[in-house]
């Protein structure tokens, strides 16, 4: 599968992990960065990133930073965009089974980087139900 991966400087390590996990397991990955722990703006890496899941380029995306919220903000600005903060595997499965969503947003402050690995697997693994559902992920652009 093609996922893009990117964050903001609190996820810079849990995203490093996560490219190898990933690339582990036959995945191929592009990091949008950011490529160190300095302090950066998180929109410089999530637009870009939600500019390529929005234009199909890559199947799913994760992005990561302290609290997740600022990435999922940013990403949901992007049409055909459904960025999902999620901090349990039943959420990470139902944001793919229920919404569709093609990026999980992950909290590297408040989850262990054992429990991203799971999400993100989770998330990967989960396939979008359809049925009901289709109908309100249609509904969701504006």
């Amino acid at each position: 599968m093609k996922i893009a991966i990117g964050g903001d400087h609190a996820g810079f390590q849990y995203k490093n992990r996560l490219i190898s996990h990933l690339e582990d397991n036959g995945h191929e990955v592009k990091d949008f960065g950011p490529h160190s722990d300095d302090s950066v703006d998180y929109p410089d890496h999530v637009h870009p990133l939600a500019s390529a899941i929005s234009a199909e380029d890559f199947e799913l995306g994760i992005l990561i930073c302290g609290s997740g919220n600022g990435v999922a903000m940013t990403a949901n600005k992007h049409e055909n965009v459904r960025a999902a903060l999620c901090w349990n595997t039943e959420l990470a499965a139902l944001a793919r089974q229920h919404n569709d969503a093609n990026i999980i947003c992950l909290a590297a402050r408040f989850i262990a980087y054992e429990y991203a690995e799971s999400l993100t697997d989770t998330f990967i693994e989960t396939s979008f139900e359809g049925g009901r559902h289709e109908r309100r992920v249609d509904k969701i652009n504006c």
